[in-house]
């Protein structure tokens, strides 16, 4: 590896010192020990030799490396959460099923023996190619209505993974929205004004039966994780998050979130979620059941967002804009 500068060291969304990080969370002294190491590593498991270690990033127990190579830029992630490297590699397998269907997302670069993850030196690394994009800009129109498209079609796709079994599903998938909604607003809501869980406690027992199709989703589709090209969308990327749900609980839960990144999160437009839901519905139309739902599923989510004391972004505001009209 030619090295000449130690890699730039970040935190994606953490207020603490990335020196710090990198020594207590990942056992290494400085950022050029680090490169070191990601070196080492890509030359023996992928026959990989790189030129630069340009950037670390750390996010809780996931460390991104940004590495040239004479082939183009490569993107190393490894994981020290032993708890999570099960998941990471059925997350490697789906992203590579994708990506041979012909999807826009960050595909695995096998190693030498075929693995798309490695777990070695108690870790579980994952290579991958840089796709060039900028976030997505939740001001440009044409690029939420393009993500929309795209969410629709992805949980298309997804339906018909034949391996998603093979993801572990969370233990509330299996309780109907109803029971989910209401035991949340029991638990985790009293932070709220009591009008606003008096006005989701009475759409919910207003809605119609819980007949939505559950199956394997994204979970995390907002701007943080897709990239874009002047107004097409080059990559979703991060299934990280990947779980067993209702399409239209992340189809609302998106729209929500939708303009979110790593710092100082805030919600979109009442005007961004509407023409996003318009890409998705220009793809897959709701039925019936699910135009009973979405009001619903949309208001939970937003109040979902809200936090308890300050909120310097406006998610209270927000949420409580989209409160049914007094009739």
């Amino acid at each position: 590896m030619i090295e000449s500068h130690a890699p730039v060291l970040e935190m994606l969304w953490e207020a603490h010192d990335p020196h710090h990080v990198l020594d207590g969370r990942f056992g290494f002294g400085d950022g050029q020990a680090a490169g070191r190491w990601v070196a080492d590593t890509l030359d023996e498991h992928w026959g990989v030799r790189i030129d630069s270690c340009q950037r670390i990033v750390m996010s809780g127990g996931n460390a991104l490396a940004w590495i040239g190579t004479p082939s183009g830029r490569l993107l190393a992630k490894w994981s020290v959460a032993p708890e999570r490297f099960s998941r990471l590699a059925e997350v490697s397998r789906l992203t590579r099923w994708l990506d041979g269907l012909g999807w826009p997302v960050s595909a695995p670069v096998p190693a030498r023996d075929g693995r798309l993850q490695v777990e070695v030196d108690g870790v579980s690394m994952g290579l991958q190619r840089v796709i060039e994009g900028d976030l997505l800009d939740t001001a440009d129109p044409g690029q939420v209505r393009a993500a929309g498209a795209v969410l629709a079609g992805l949980q298309n796709a997804l339906a018909a993974y034949p391996d998603a079994h093979r993801i572990p599903a969370l233990a509330v998938a299996s309780q109907s929205l109803t029971e989910r909604i209401t035991g949340w607003l029991d638990a985790c809501a009293g932070h709220l004004p009591l009008a606003a869980r008096d006005a989701l406690r009475e759409l919910v027992a207003g809605a119609p039966a819980d007949r939505l199709p559950r199956q394997l989703v994204h979970f995390d589709f907002r701007s943080a994780n897709i990239l874009c090209v002047g107004g097409e969308l080059s990559a979703v990327i991060d299934f990280e998050e990947a779980r067993h749900e209702h399409r239209l609980v992340e189809l609302a839960r998106a729209a929500i979130v939708l303009g979110t990144r790593y710092h100082s999160w805030g919600p979109v437009s009442a005007e961004v979620r509407t023409e996003f839901l318009a890409g998705y519905q220009a793809v897959r139309p709701l039925t019936p059941a699910e135009v009973g739902w979405l009001d619903i599923l949309l208001l939970w989510q937003a109040l979902a967002m809200v936090p308890p004391g300050d909120d310097p972004t406006g998610w209270g505001p927000s949420a409580l804009s989209q409160l049914p009209r007094p009739r």
